[in-house]
């Protein structure tokens, strides 16, 4: 929350990123161990989820997921906030 007058989002409701999970089959866990980054099984449910990731977070998923899927994903493919 931001002030008395302005209220950030935090559930973004579901994102794309939970469509290519499915589409490639993949789990939370095969994201987490294609990474080379310290990410967590957490943020990836959270990230599918639409809970608001902070840019870092989101980064960092998306370059395990480009690992996990050989792709070239870009956050607006992951992300729509």
């Amino acid at each position: 929350m931001l002030g008395k007058d302005r209220v950030i989002e935090r559930d973004l409701g579901e994102q794309p990123i939970k469509q290519i999970i499915l589409e490639y089959n993949l789990k939370p866990h095969d994201i987490v161990a294609a990474s080379t980054e310290q990410i967590t099984h957490l943020m990836i449910k959270r990230a599918s989820k639409g809970r608001r990731l902070t840019k870092p977070v989101r980064i960092k998923v998306l370059n395990a997921l480009n690992k996990a899927t050989s792709k070239s994903f870009g956050l607006s493919d992951l992300f729509n906030y």
